[in-house]
């Protein structure tokens, strides 16, 4: 199934157009009896999936599958994600995405497996590879019964992905509050009830999944976190977070790296759209599990029902929007970074300098929203340099970027100072730390003008 995107690295758009025009010729001079078979290989019975596809009936299974686990494949590949010398943790949610990506990067793991014991010197290991969970029942206590549920058959789903074995992570979203279980969750409860905006409160939630997912990934020894975000989510995401203000920081989400974290985050599904997904999971009997853990009267909702309406509309929707801002200028941070170690293969290291390459002339940014992490420019974090003697809520304010103040954060004083009590210590750390690179760089930017202590004012 091809993405529809002439712009796709995979060059299945050009295949699929070429197999198309010979389907044509051949049907013109057979009397088009050709629709009856798959217009790739050519030999075998198209699949048919009922789902109003446009590309429905054209594919047989074994095309289809081999075309879906291209795109990710390249996705590996072309950007270095997964080396023999890795330790990955793949994000699991229970949805189609996830679980397509925890199947791919088994697989990945079985042929590099293979390929180590086939080999004389052995001298590729195998990578690692573990699954984690975050539990979001302090968030949402009216799901604890199908929490649970949904957490016997994840430890059931990767306990039948072996070998090589894979150790499951699952860990409450409160965790980033500390150790003490009781005291965590009263905060997390305090501080997304102190939140007002619908919207705000998914977008903050969404922020402490991610932090939980870096202090498994970190806890544990893992060097990669594989989010399964497909080309469906990352179209709702670009439009609202345009919606949102985030224009500025847009272009850093959207890559297939994302590096400004400790632990690099890659999305190797990002050229595969939602309808791909699903169809594979229904070929190859893949199960999930959809909880409802979504505000359905908040902007994400409502953009991801837009898309979806465009979708249904025209099938390349959503690739051209996801295209079109993939034409931002991505960030310093937006690829893996290179290494010198020992234990990388060379050819790993010259693939890393190969596509680097490419982002010569990338934005820089020196600060970064506490709350949703998002690159913030010399503007957005000018205030601080006017605070040295103040409150630690007014701190919070002038760090966060135009969005997060707008959404998330109180409006009063009294309301805004408990807020900032109820915040993960990471996250004041984060603006303390922010505060002090502030200062110093606006110290850097007018030390010609300053006097020495042995000057005298003329």
């Amino acid at each position: 199934m091809a993405c529809n995107s002439s712009g796709c690295e995979s060059g299945c758009y050009d295949r699929e157009k070429d197999n198309g025009s010979k389907i044509v010729e051949d049907a013109v001079a057979g009397g088009g009896n050709q629709e009856s078979v798959c217009v790739k290989c050519k030999c075998n019975e198209p699949m048919t999936f009922g789902d109003g596809g446009s590309d429905d009936g054209r594919f047989c299974a074994e095309c289809f599958r081999n075309n879906v686990f291209g795109k990710f494949r390249l996705a590996v590949t072309s950007h270095a994600m997964i080396t023999p010398s890795d330790n990955v943790l793949v994000a699991f949610s229970g949805g189609s995405s996830s679980r397509v990506a925890l199947q791919f990067v088994h697989e990945l793991q079985i042929k590099a497996l293979k390929n180590y014991e086939a080999s004389r010197d052995r001298s590729l290991p195998v990578f690692g590879v573990g699954v984690a969970f975050v539990d979001e029942t302090a968030a949402f206590p009216a799901l604890s019964t199908e929490m649970v549920d949904a957490i016997e058959w994840i430890r059931s789903t990767v306990s039948s992905l072996s070998p090589p074995a894979k150790d499951l992570h699952v860990v409450p979203v409160e965790s980033v509050f500390g150790s003490d279980s009781l005291d965590a969750r009263d905060r997390l409860v305090k501080l997304l009830d102190s939140v007002p905006d619908d919207t705000g409160k998914e977008d903050l939630l969404l922020h402490l999944k991610m932090l939980t997912l870096q202090k498994i990934a970190s806890e544990n020894g893992y060097n990669r976190l594989v989010v399964g975000s497909c080309t469906s989510r990352i179209a709702s995401h670009v439009l609202s977070a345009t919606v949102k203000g985030r224009g500025y920081s847009l272009s850093a989400d959207i890559q297939h790296v994302d590096a400004r974290w400790k632990v690099p985050i890659v999305l190797p599904l990002r050229d595969c759209v939602r309808l791909e997904i699903t169809r594979l999971c229904l070929l190859d009997g893949l199960k999930t599990v959809e909880l409802a853990c979504r505000s359905q009267c908040g902007i994400n909702d409502l953009v991801s029902s837009f898309v979806a309406l465009l979708q249904e509309e025209n099938p390349s929707r959503e690739c051209t929007i996801v295209r079109t801002a993939a034409k931002l200028t991505p960030f310093y941070f937006n690829k893996i970074p290179e290494t010198d170690d020992s234990n990388v293969p060379m050819a790993t290291q010259r693939r890393l300098k190969r596509f680097n390459i490419k982002y010569d002339g990338s934005m820089t940014t020196e600060a970064f929203c506490p709350i949703c992490n998002g690159p913030l420019n010399r503007s957005d974090s000018s205030g601080l340099d006017t605070f040295e003697e103040c409150l630690e809520s007014d701190v919070l304010y002038a760090a966060c970027c135009s969005s997060c103040r707008f959404q998330i954060l109180p409006e009063d004083g009294s309301s805004l100072e408990q807020f900032s009590s109820y915040l993960p210590d990471h996250m004041i750390s984060q603006v303390k730390h922010q505060k002090v690179n502030s200062q110093a760089y606006l110290r850097e930017k007018i030390k010609d003008c300053l006097l020495l202590d042995d000057e005298e004012v003329v």
